[in-house]
């Protein structure tokens, strides 16, 4: 079957373990944030995002540009986050139709009981596994990957 869908069995092997890490991985991440901050993956993005922009601000499309997300996965994230006191929403001066997203010292406490434990969760899961060469190979695939996908010619369907 494999061999008519153009991947041979060692490539559909090679899939499965990787896309098996990342499901493990995300979800030992996703558990250590609830666990320390009560707050999910998404929300840890958008917080990190923030605390890394200049005036702990950023407009929510630059938001969506920054993560790779939909406009509208942004404005519902925002909103649910918003109504748990983690950003604001805040009019732009200059440009009556943008919207800043403001990190709020709430959201900034979360970000910090989190980040320590993510750190922590990441290096046991993923970094200590691998050695520099592997660290370097796996970058350099991932960028070659990445780079692919953003290419003219390759027009994925938006999932995210």
């Amino acid at each position: 079957m494999s061999q008519g869908m153009g991947l041979d069995p060692a490539d559909w092997a090679m899939w499965r373990e990787v896309t098996s890490m990342r499901s493990q991985v995300d979800r030992a991440l996703e558990q250590r944030l609830q666990r320390d901050a009560g707050i999910s993956a998404a929300d840890f993005d958008v917080l990190r995002s923030l605390a890394d922009a200049e005036g702990r601000r950023l407009r929510a499309g630059a938001l969506a540009e920054v993560l790779g997300w939909e406009k509208s996965r942004i404005s519902h994230q925002v909103r649910r986050m918003a109504e748990r006191g983690l950003v604001e929403r805040a009019d732009c001066p200059t440009d009556l139709r943008g919207t800043w997203v403001v990190l709020t010292d709430a959201g900034a406490d979360a970000f910090a009981a989190a980040s320590c434990g993510y750190v922590e969760t990441l290096d046991a899961a993923v970094f200590s596994k691998i050695d520099p060469d592997d660290k370097r190979a796996l970058r350099r695939v991932a960028v070659s990957v990445t780079d692919g996908l953003l290419a003219p010619d390759v027009q994925p369907s938006p999932t995210r």
